[in-house]
């Protein structure tokens, strides 16, 4: 009997599309999951006359497949996959790779890919994006791990993985242990900004200038001609078309109370974690947690009953102003992003390839967007960039920016409109482009209170100085101290 390339354990509907995708692009592929009738279903269903294996024990997966053996563990993040491996390791040989293919937080991954070689097998964690249809016809891949296991994976990984226009795989090895669910985290944390944006960019059209669904969804089509061209900005613009059978907007039903899963908020404490201002990814994650208080919220309205004034101005330029300002931030998104992973590389000693992680994004991702080729060439330009703000071409691009992004932003300050991730991102610029920051005060403050001490102008850095600011404090000072 004939055995498989690869299995695939979990047939929900990521690892279901996963194993059509194997099994469409010429491989074999043994599935099993925890409820056997799953599993019958699919081989009966979908899957039936096509070259897949069906099993229903762990031990019968093992013994489907080719050496070394490659198992993609499609389960939820957490202890279930810890759970999955110790069922699993009694039953493999040394080289025999495990592939979690979840959401998995990176020091899980770190841990597990440590465990896994300390037995001799080998360890991938690999970030999937792109959702149900990106499993099935192309998503971007972007495994870590065990770096002997990625010659055996590699032909199956970049033969289902989404392409650019010419031909390059949205799939490359990222580096050891967490390192590819670490990159997963942070695509998850830009994904959460871009959301934001888009939805305080439709904020502004629907309540400031008292647009239509009707005619956002033709501003959104628009902008996906341009520079925002990009999955997220195409999807909008289908969702304010869609209608209820009465004819109304499927959009103005849903109701204002977002949800999440938690890898915003570790790409945060990540980032706290590090000391990178993660301002406006940080920013979005909070959005949704505002939303979440939607009682709350309805109260509040009705004691403050704001009253957004009406439009005066010349609607088709600001729109264009907006625009602006959503590509001016969604720089930031990306600028805070890259500086977050340069800070992990330098902590766990990754070489990550930023040029490539651009082109793993460019397809098949939900925030694949033509822009992340300008990225790839900045990278490329220069491998040490350390902030996409000091690239040539993105601060040309900023500075053609930045009068709608502070007129947009000035605007919906005065008519009461939030602006949490706009404000936040040109927040963010104004700070990084600012060559003298009150921090000088802050650290006197901290000298004075708890002398904590500081750095002088007029002294070589890294000399610390303390000052009796009150005459009888003393001169004792803190022998700690974080810049």
């Amino acid at each position: 009997m004939k055995k498989a390339d690869i299995g695939v354990i979990g047939l929900a509907v990521m690892g279901e599309n996963l194993a059509m995708n194997m099994e469409s692009k010429g491989f074999t592929v043994a599935v099993y999951n925890r409820t056997a009738e799953k599993v019958d279903a699919f081989i009966n269903g979908r899957a039936a006359g096509k070259n897949f294996i069906g099993t229903h024990t762990p031990e019968e997966l093992v013994a489907a497949l080719e050496k070394p053996r490659k198992i993609f563990m499609m389960v939820k993040a957490g202890a279930a996959v810890d759970a999955l491996i110790a069922t699993l390791t009694p039953l493999l040989e040394e080289g025999d790779i495990l592939i979690d293919g979840g959401n998995s937080h990176f020091p899980d991954t770190m841990r597990r890919t440590a465990e896994a070689e300390s037995k001799g097998l080998l360890y991938v964690g690999t970030g999937v994006s792109g959702g149900e249809e990106g499993a099935l016809k192309g998503p971007s891949l972007m495994p870590g791990g065990s770096p002997a296991a990625w010659e055996h994976i590699r032909p199956i990984f970049q033969s289902i993985c989404a392409k650019v226009e010419d031909g390059s795989p949205c799939c490359d090895w990222v580096g050891e242990n967490g390192a590819g669910h670490f990159v997963k985290m942070v695509h998850n944390g830009i994904e959460y900004s871009d959301m934001q944006l888009i939805c305080e960019a439709y904020q502004l059209m629907r309540d400031g200038l008292g647009m239509s669904d009707e005619e956002m969804h033709e501003v959104f089509a628009a902008w996906n001609k341009t520079e925002l061209d990009s999955y997220l900005i195409e999807i909008t613009a289908d969702i304010l078309s869609h209608r209820e059978e009465d004819g109304s907007y499927t959009v103005d039903h849903i109701l204002d109370r977002a949800g999440q899963k938690g890898t915003g908020k570790w790409t945060s404490i990540s980032a706290l974690d590090a000391g990178i201002p993660l301002t406006l990814i940080s920013e979005a994650v909070f959005s949704r947690c505002l939303s979440a208080q939607k009682d709350e919220r309805v109260k509040a309205a009705a004691l403050y009953g704001r009253k957004i004034p009406a439009f005066e101005g010349d609607k088709a330029a600001f729109v264009e102003s907006i625009r602006k300002a959503l590509y001016a931030s969604k720089i930031i998104s990306y600028a805070q992003g890259y500086a977050l992973m340069r800070a992990a590389a330098k902590e766990y000693g990754w070489n990550l390839n930023y040029g490539g992680i651009a082109l793993m994004w460019r397809g098949g991702c939900i925030i694949r967007s033509v822009f992340l080729g300008k990225i790839k060439e900045a990278f490329d330009k220069n491998p040490e960039l350390d902030n996409l703000l000091n690239d040539s071409y993105f601060s040309g691009v900023m500075q053609q920016l930045l009068p709608a992004w502070r007129e947009v932003v000035a605007c919906a300050v005065k008519a009461g409109i939030p602006m949490p991730a706009f404000s936040s991102a040109l927040s963010y610029f104004d700070g990084y482009t600012c060559a003298s920051l009150p921090a000088n005060l802050l650290q006197a403050q901290r000298d004075y209170f708890g002398a904590h001490t500081y750095e002088r102008t007029d002294a070589p850095r890294g000399e610390m100085f303390h000052t009796n600011w009150t005459g009888h404090g003393g001169n004792t000072a803190s022998s700690s101290y974080n810049a």
